[in-house]
């Protein structure tokens, strides 16, 4: 997690991070998002004030979603956090709350 306001929130909730990964150390593309999509069952990409929900049981085209969660350099856009089978990529205060509350 390299999103600075990730982790105040993650801290000032009290939530536990199971495992961290730097993002600049270990790059994820296209390939990356669609494992990571693969685990989970609600996807969340948030870009400035707008936040995408995707439900992935049955989504027909996980590439097109995996792209959404990539930045403009190709690699996955940070903090990209899971809780349960939930994805969230990117950061928006409401949906933090929303699903780590």
């Amino acid at each position: 997690m390299t999103c600075v306001r990730t982790q105040e929130f993650l801290a000032k909730n009290k939530i536990a991070v199971g495992v961290q990964v730097d993002a600049k150390k270990q790059r994820l593309g296209p390939e990356g998002a669609l494992e990571l999509l693969k685990g989970a069952d609600e996807v969340y990409i948030a870009k400035g004030k707008k936040v995408l929900r995707f439900a992935l049981e049955g989504a027909p085209n996980l590439e097109e979603i995996a792209q959404l969660m990539l930045g403009p350099s190709g690699n996955l856009r940070a903090p990209t956090v899971r809780i349960g089978r939930k994805l969230i990529v990117g950061f928006d205060p409401d949906t933090y709350g929303k699903l780590a509350g």
